[in-house]
């Protein structure tokens, strides 16, 4: 007997609502049985996680502001998948993004604040599509696969910005591995008065409104689908697949960068090595959860900021590891995967019949 997948021809329009609350109940189920695992309540630890955050004016402003790389490196890897372009170095693009910012937030203190924001903001998205530049030729130029390419440079960013801070940025005044902090005038504003939440959530939200409107409504967006969707027909029809491609990974890699400028000015004010927590990969699963949806990555993107602050206040009041956030994360990222191919295919299975005897 063989299994094999086969499209369905049609689905309700209840079926997709309903693996996805499934597929959420599931992950609750699994994270239940790994906190008890690792010697936790499963029920505190739940409503720590995902109730918790949202009981309290400073538990929901740090679920924002944990949100907030997630937005961009979120709607970087959407848009980049949508055109058919692999990209997996939205962590490296976001770090590239923090270099370019720290260099203009270190040397702007003669700067109007009108001018130091924009400029820093705009440093960031020129680095982050610069370190897009080289995987998107080596994909258009010589069909190298991109996803290696991308990949693989997200440590180098890293080690860039390591021997950076062990170099010509180590602190001036304390002399530890982390930049100086950077001009006032290149701060981004406080949004929300006391507390941490700043314009780079406002900026964010704008982007996803950007990226939605851009694939959806425009004729380039058009394209940009098509060239996804069916990259051989789109060629045949005439249309600049390698271009698209390009102007795609670019701007990907552009808003992944200003979202690593987004952290530099509005929360962190000096480069460290820590200074993504592993971002532009969780990016690549709350496009994944979103279906590669602009709004969807928001919404994920939220909730993820919700069960990160959740994970650390179980962590404190239970005593169990604070990963356990992104244990529930990945559990998710599976569920739902599985919840769509069930959506989207059915199995059929066949009998195999054996030879008969010559």
């Amino acid at each position: 007997m063989k299994a094999r997948f086969v499209l369905r021809a049609s689905t309700p329009w209840w079926r997709g609502p309903l693996l996805v609350g499934a597929a959420a109940l599931l992950t609750i189920l699994i994270s239940a049985i790994m906190i008890r695992w690792a010697g936790g309540a499963p029920i505190p630890a739940v409503r720590y996680m995902f109730i918790s955050p949202l009981q309290s004016r400073f538990g929901f402003t740090e679920s924002l502001l944990s949100a907030t790389p997630l937005v961009f490196t979120g709607a970087a890897v959407a848009i980049a998948f949508r055109a058919g372009y692999w990209n997996i170095g939205a962590e490296g693009q976001l770090l590239a993004g923090t270099i370019g910012a720290t260099w203009v937030g270190l040397h702007a203190e003669s700067l109007p604040r009108i001018v130091g924001v924009p400029l820093i903001l705009l440093a960031g998205m020129l680095f982050g599509a610069l370190w897009a530049l080289t995987p998107a030729l080596l994909r258009t130029r010589l069909g190298i696969d991109e996803v290696v390419t991308t990949l693989l440079l997200n440590p180098v960013a890293l080690l860039i910005i390591t021997g950076l801070l062990n170099g010509p940025w180590r602190n001036s005044e304390s002399g530890f591995p982390d930049s100086d902090v950077i001009a006032d005038s290149t701060k981004l504003w406080i949004v929300w008065p006391n507390t941490r939440v700043h314009f780079g959530l406002a900026l964010g939200v704008v982007v996803i409104g950007l990226c939605w409107w851009f694939v959806g409504k425009m004729s380039g967006g058009l394209k940009l689908r098509a060239v996804g969707l069916a990259p051989n027909a789109a060629r045949i029809a005439g249309l600049p697949v390698e271009r698209t491609l390009l102007i795609t990974a670019l701007a990907s890699g552009g808003i992944a960068g200003l979202g690593g400028a987004s952290e530099i000015a509005g929360v962190a004010h000096q480069l460290t090595t820590g200074i993504s927590n592993n971002f532009g990969y969780t990016g690549v699963i709350v496009a994944t959860l979103a279906a590669l949806s602009f709004v969807g990555a928001l919404l994920v993107a939220l909730m993820f900021g919700v069960i990160t602050v959740g994970s650390f206040s179980a962590s404190r009041a239970l005593e169990i590891p604070s990963q356990i956030g992104q244990l529930v994360q990945a559990v998710l990222l599976i569920t739902v995967v599985c919840a769509l191919v069930i959506q989207k295919y059915r199995v059929v299975w066949t009998i195999k019949r054996s030879e008969g005897r010559k």
